[in-house]
């Protein structure tokens, strides 16, 4: 007890200003209708951008494969810079897919299955956290799309033709 206060009371007027200022942040129906084109559209930059160098900076990202401790693995797998062409053209197709909500759940599903290895051949090596976590994070991101699908504002949600 100090001020005359028990630190209990304390920590219960700062639980409910915390849910205070939490019910004060609550976005309208509007606002929350654009948080999945936001996500998706964000999420696919970062593929569609990364695809593009897989072409544009080809002899850079072959070399970041001559860096990994997995090369051999890679090489066993198949020609990494046949590997890097396939994986960059699935990067731009289905990030472009993901950002406009076409075919969500297949292009989400595209997107993780080819990260998947590429994280675990370039970014699980010494010097490379934080890369690794931020293709952790997309790929979460991936799943929760893959889950829950496209959302709003998407070409999926378009009506087909009967």
């Amino acid at each position: 007890m100090a001020d005359g206060v028990p630190s209990g009371d304390r920590r219960t007027v700062f639980v409910t200003m915390l849910r205070t200022i939490d019910d004060w942040l609550a976005v309208s129906d509007k606002v929350r209708d654009f948080a999945d084109p936001a996500l998706r559209v964000s999420v696919s930059l970062i593929f569609i951008i990364g695809g593009a160098g897989h072409f544009f900076a080809h002899d850079e990202m072959l070399a970041r494969v001559e860096d990994s401790p997995w090369r051999g693995i890679v090489a066993g797998i198949g020609d990494p810079s046949f590997l890097l062409w396939v994986s960059g053209i699935v990067f731009i197709i289905a990030g472009a897919a993901l950002a406009l909500g076409w075919m969500s759940r297949l292009a989400a599903l595209g997107l993780f299955f080819t990260l998947v290895p590429i994280t675990l051949a370039i970014h699980i090596a010494p010097g490379h956290v934080g890369p690794l976590f931020k293709n952790v994070a997309l790929l979460g991101t991936l799943f929760y799309i893959f889950a829950r699908g496209p959302g709003r504002y998407a070409l999926d949600n378009a009506r087909r033709p009967s």
